[in-house]
């Protein structure tokens, strides 16, 4: 239908309706935003005009339909410029920025130039509007678009590559990652191969349309980004690698030359094919691609041929043809980094790390660390084959070998972790799994190559970022500074999940005091302070572990932190659990001899201790009281009373100890009523007869001769024996019902095994049978044996030599380190190398291995490597892992964690004994897993 015969109107309403929607499409351009942004923002600012033009209905004359008809076509020309570019290949995009930006820039000011004439053509219909319209179409004719600044420098690198011939993997991979960034494309094997796949359909379509010149352009573009490690197709170089595909001849006329002739035919003003005479519209320099993909395939055909005389070698098992293999592996892939993936492709790889995990030569192992970091450096399918397989075995065990395999293994590592953006997170998280990863890093944070410290640092650190629960595992380990730090510093939920980390871990009092080193105690007292329920529960536990080291009990106090416990402790409307706890810690720091030092202010200031004895034993009067406050608080009371005599005449004078305390002989709580035993003999230096009323009551005395007759208590059966003998010997019903109860014999038996001030009490105590107005239980006494013992505590004066000259074995338990220095060297000759199993199961039937063992958390440091020799021995054989494992592998990892801040040698040592447990305990665990399935 002509256009004459269709209604302005209309036509007006179609064109209304075409600009909206070329608007609307033209902010869905992923390309060169900023430019349709700019053409759709004038597109939505046309349509008020238009509406306006509806709304006061137009002339109807030649120069308003032409005026229409032109902004039509012209919209039109944008609505087809816009779907050009909507779904292009991003990649090509880039490449033709310059192009599209002229383009919109074309059609933006065809558009204004056509609204200039509607708007001529309409005057008085638009005479309200005419000076928004007059801007709008000058604004439109006089736009000026131009490509990003950014985007530009890529295509001119590119372009400048392809002219010098820039073929080489490191041009290719910067800019096909530079490319991709710009375009937003991650650069990940899988996005860009789909966008290669998009830029060759570009190419197809180019050649369809006959453009030679630009199908051997994007021919160019497409070998070169191919080239890169992100779009390499695995199967595609696998194929490649098998079989050699021939050379497609493909060029703008078929006419090669050498560059200088071609050169010299185009400087002296020629622009015709020498050959053809065909006219040639570009006289851009192409290199010969046939020419160029045949010597390529040479090469590759010759790094075949040499990746296969290095798998004959490195099958071969010889260690100088294995070092000769690793050498060419390395050179193949500085060469070309194609290789990397043809020696995994070959099976390379794969030979390589069994020989990582059977060789014992360093030189060997070393090399082939060296060479798994040439192979997996920016190459993700090799690093994801090495992560994913057998690669984590064996490279994590060499952390803690030589220090130059150390540091060929975390550089590895360090490699393994890293994708093209940075950290790869997936793989840190995978690493964490790795049950002695962390452990031995640790280890390496003090090597003497201080590269390898520096990597290991890296690690863990990224690690802890990763998941902090790595934190409290380094901790563990040996380094506690980045969990002290992150209680320091951290958020909140950090904080307490620190603090719980603390709480649960096991720690020895060597790293009690190195996390008070580090700085834990002041955070801790300030969460006490001002923290809620759960922060003042917590960092009152982790004090409480903390304060079984006399080093920590100075700095809690020097922060001023009993102050703040026993504050807490006696405030009204406090929770049992904080009450209990603040009494926990108030028992620790007063049970040292010297405890009364740590009872100062945050000055250094004497507490005043008579009102804390008094709060405690007013607290044992709260009928209510839970067990779990009244034997720490009881405990606490004893400590304290024992720094000087004169605050238990306090206790028992002005706060009625004596009275308080009888009562709790009847507890239910075993603990207590022992506890209350040990009180009431240091209350009965000034207290007696109330405690004999007590006594002499049903069933009481019976108690008492219990805890005498208790050999597995020596404190309480000290303490029973030590009341008795404070009690009045002229309380003769009191000795009468003793002897009735067997008491004389329980008195001698603890002159006979206890310790010298078990005896001092029990001897004190049978003064009282030995009245000589009172023949019959001077009898008793001689019947029950002790005129021998009192005769042989007459000769010694102190406790006797031991009693039987110990065995090879028992000697281990002594304390004279030169003697079982000499007895681990003996045992260690029982267990030989080559077949270790037949010397180990003899020390472990004759019960040898414990006590070796045991020297670990307490002998001197000459003695542990002596131990540690002889376990490394030892544990060579699976069955003796599966005995000792649980037993061993506590001290060992406190032995390594020492490698942080200690002598390093112990600590690597103990690092290779705790690497055969793991080893085994892995291999163990893989079984099970097969016998389940």
């Amino acid at each position: 239908m002509a256009l004459e015969l269709i209604p302005i109107g209309t036509i007006l309403a179609v064109l209304t309706n075409q600009v909206l929607k070329t608007a609307q499409a033209a902010k869905d351009v992923i390309i060169e935003k900023e430019s349709f942004r700019v053409l759709s923002k004038h597109l939505f600012d046309i349509e008020p005009v238009l509406k306006e033009l509806q709304l006061k209905k137009l002339n109807d004359s030649q120069a308003a339909r032409l005026a229409l008809e032109t902004l039509e076509v012209d919209v039109k020309k944008a609505s087809n410029l816009v779907e050009k570019y909507k779904n292009r290949a991003r990649f090509y995009l880039l490449l033709r920025c310059r192009h599209i930006v002229n383009e919109v820039q074309e059609v933006t000011r065809d558009i204004g130039r056509s609204l200039a004439a509607l708007s001529l053509a309409n005057t008085e219909v638009l005479a309200g509007i005419s000076d928004q319209v007059n801007r709008l179409q000058n604004e439109m004719q006089r736009v000026e678009f131009e490509a990003s600044h950014s985007q530009l420098q890529i295509v001119d690198k590119l372009n400048q590559g392809l002219r010098d011939q820039k073929l080489d993997q490191g041009f290719a991979n910067d800019i096909l990652e530079e490319i991709a960034r710009a375009v937003g494309v991650p650069v990940e094997p899988s996005e860009i191969s789909k966008e290669l796949a998009s830029f060759r359909k570009e190419k197809e379509e180019a050649a369809s349309r006959k453009e030679r010149a630009e199908v051997l352009f994007l021919e160019q573009v497409i070998e070169l980004l191919s080239r890169a490690d992100a779009a390499r197709d695995y199967e595609e170089v696998k194929k490649q690698y098998f079989q050699r595909v021939q050379v497609i001849e493909r060029l703008c006329t078929g006419t090669t030359c050498e560059r200088a002739a071609i050169e010299a035919w185009f400087d002296r003003g020629e622009r015709t094919d020498p050959e053809t005479g065909q006219i040639l519209e570009d006289i851009t320099l192409r290199s010969n691609l046939p020419l160029r993909q045949s010597i390529e395939e040479w090469r590759e055909l010759n790094y075949c041929l040499r990746v296969r005389a290095c798998k004959a070698k490195l099958l071969s098992h010889v260690d100088s043809s294995v070092e000769d293999a690793l050498s060419q592996m390395q050179d193949l892939m500085r060469e070309n980094s194609i290789n990397k993936d043809w020696v995994s492709i070959g099976g390379l790889t794969d030979i390589i790390i069994s020989i990582l995990g059977s060789s014992h030569n360093k030189d060997v192992k070393r090399k082939i660390l060296v060479t798994l970091k040439d192979i997996a450096e920016g190459h993700a399918k090799n690093k994801e084959k090495l992560i994913n397989h057998e690669g984590w075995d064996h490279i994590i065990p060499c952390l803690v070998r030589d220090s130059s395999i150390s540091k060929a293994a975390v550089e590895l590592l360090f490699e393994l972790l890293q994708e093209r953006s940075g950290w790869n997170v997936s793989v840190c998280r995978k690493l964490s799994q790795q049950s002695s990863a962390i452990l031995f890093l640790v280890t390496l944070l003090t090597s003497p190559v201080r590269e390898s410290s520096v990597y290991a640092e890296k690690i863990l650190n990224k690690l802890f970022e990763v998941d902090e629960e790595n934190i409290p595992r380094a901790a563990k380990s040996g380094w506690y500074k980045p969990l002290v730090d992150r209680i320091v510093q951290g958020p909140e939920s950090s904080r307490i999940s620190m603090v719980r980390a603390v709480v649960n871990m096991e720690l020895v009092d060597s790293n009690l005091k190195l996390l008070g080193e580090e700085g834990i105690i002041p955070p801790l007292l300030e969460m006490v302070g001002s923290g809620n329920i759960e922060s003042k529960e917590l960092s009152l536990s982790a004090l409480i572990k903390l304060s079984d080291c006399n080093f920590n009990k100075e700095l809690i106090a020097a922060a001023g932190g009993l102050s703040l416990v026993l504050n807490l402790m006696f405030s009204s409307h406090i929770r049992t659990i904080i009450i209990t706890k603040c009494a926990e810690i108030l028992e620790r720091i007063s049970s040292s001899d010297d405890g009364i030092k740590y009872f100062v202010d945050e000055n250094g200031t004497q507490l005043n201790l008579e009102p804390i004895i008094k709060n405690l034993l007013g607290l044992q009067q709260v009928p209510s009281l839970s067990h779990s406050v009244r034997r720490p608080a009881l405990r606490a009371l004893i400590g304290i009373c024992k720094f000087d005599a004169a605050l238990v005449k306090t206790a028992v004078l002005t706060a009625n100890g004596v009275s308080l305390i009888l009562p709790f002989l009847d507890d239910t709580d075993s603990q207590i009523r022992e506890t209350a035993i040990t009180i009431l003999f240091l209350f009965s230096h000034h207290e007696s007869q109330g405690v004999v009323e007590h006594l002499l009551k049903p069933k009481r005395l019976e108690a008492l001769v219990g805890f005498l007759e208790n050999d597995d208590k020596g404190d309480v059966q000290k303490a029973a024996a030590g009341l008795l003998a404070n009690l009045p010997k002229s309380e003769v019903t009191l000795t009468m019902r003793l002897i009735e109860l067997d008491g004389v014999n329980a008195l001698i038996n603890i002159i006979r095994t206890g310790d010298m001030e078990a005896k001092e009490n029990a001897l004190s105590a049978l003064f009282r049978f030995t009245d000589p107005t009172n023949l019959e239980s001077q009898h008793i006494v001689v019947e029950q044996g002790a005129y021998p013992l009192l005769v042989n505590l007459l000769r010694t004066g102190s406790v006797t030599a031991k009693a039987r000259a110990a065995a090879l074995i028992e000697l281990l338990q002594g304390e004279v380190p030169a003697t079982a220095h000499e007895a681990i060297q003996t045992l260690s000759t029982l267990v030989l190398e080559g077949s270790p199993n037949r010397g180990a199961n003899v020390l472990h039937e004759a019960d040898a291995i414990k006590p070796v063992i045991e020297i670990l958390g307490r002998g001197t440091d000459s003695l542990k490597e002596e131990a540690l020799k002889l376990l490394e021995k030892v544990f060579l054989s699976r069955d003796m892992v599966e005995h000792y494992k649980s037993t061993t592998r506590f001290h060992l990892v406190s032995l390594t964690g020492r490698n942080v801040h200690e002598d390093s040698r112990i600590g690597r040592k103990a690092a290779r004994v705790l690497s055969l447990l793991e080893r085994y305990s892995k291999s163990s665990s893989l079984l099970q897993e097969y016998l389940v399935e």
